[in-house]
């Protein structure tokens, strides 16, 4: 079965069998192409719970599908690749996140939402890129436990020096692995260029970019702009979404090593097993953890 062929036949069993399909924006193009919502995870998730469909097909990381879950506990939720995880989600746990607390008992435990379902249970506020430093300013408390990226903590530090920010050294190993070097070969490469980078990248990094967003708003400021050349510093992904996009502008990875395998994990043919019913894995939460996980998210939607 050839690539256009396996599309019209997921297009085709994804309405037979009542699936929404969920695409994050670091996704391959064809699988972007057959699905109904593509985005950054919250939006994602937003999207999921507006679905009229019972079904929701995740093609992103794991903890993407339990953020959809919480938002929409009476759907089935699938993750197209069981082994699509996140190392930023999973390199903090509830033992050692509540021990930490033990120390700073008088801190807001605010948690990005690339974190676990699990972790978030013992979180107070949960944030995105785009809404954190707006969140944050709003939360009542100056002292802020935030977890678990250390380099997107900093950023948001020196937005609100108001706030005594707390942060433990973890963060994106992808975008950590960018350097100042990189960002100078880049601009010298691409004189006239202007470089997005994601928050999640080094501080050194962010200090010399020309503008630091979200995914979907590095998207934004690429589709706005009256330049006709950009350096993306972010999953290697938006650029090529964006090259498709815009094919009389130009787009270059800040550093080939934006690659996420996790993210590039998830295949065409995964997409087909999952929508057929022969693969994937169904997200499957308790009680407990929809009810307090939900919480710090329910705040972030009060707050944002």
């Amino acid at each position: 079965m050839n690539i256009s062929t396996m599309q019209s036949e997921i297009i085709r069993l994804k309405k037979e069998k009542d699936v929404c399909i969920l695409a994050h924006s670091y996704q391959s193009a064809a699988i972007k192409e057959i699905a109904d919502y593509t985005g950054d995870s919250f939006g994602l998730s937003v999207q999921a719970a507006r679905a009229e469909q019972g079904t929701i097909l995740m093609c992103g990381v794991r903890f993407m599908a339990e953020t959809v879950k919480l938002l929409s506990p009476n759907k089935r939720v699938i993750l197209a690749n069981p082994y699509a995880g996140c190392p930023m989600a999973e390199q903090m746990d509830k033992d050692l996140i509540n021990s930490v607390k033990e120390y700073y008992p008088d801190y807001t435990v605010v948690c990005y939402i690339n974190t676990t379902s699990e972790l978030k249970t013992i979180c107070d506020v949960c944030v995105t890129s785009s809404s954190a430093v707006n969140i944050i300013r709003k939360i009542p408390n100056k002292k802020i436990l935030f977890i678990p990226d250390c380099n997107l903590g900093s950023y948001i530090a020196k937005k609100l020096p108001e706030k005594e920010i707390k942060l433990l050294q973890g963060g994106c190993p992808i975008h950590a692995r960018v350097s100042k070097k990189d960002i100078i070969a880049a601009k010298a490469a691409h004189r006239n260029a202007p470089v997005l980078v994601h928050p999640e990248c080094t501080p050194d990094v962010l200090e010399l970019s020309d503008f630091v967003g979200s995914t979907t708003e590095i998207i934004s400021f690429a589709r706005n702009s009256s330049e006709n050349e950009f350096i993306i510093g972010t999953e290697i992904g938006i650029a090529e979404q964006l090259s498709f996009e815009f094919p009389h502008k130009k787009f270059y990875p800040l550093s080939k090593n934006l690659i996420c395998p996790n993210m590039k994990l998830t295949v065409l043919s995964d997409v087909f097993q999952a929508v057929s019913g022969t693969g994937g894995e169904e997200i499957m939460l308790s009680d407990e953890i929809m009810r307090d996980a939900k919480r710090c998210i329910d705040k972030m939607i009060e707050l944002g």
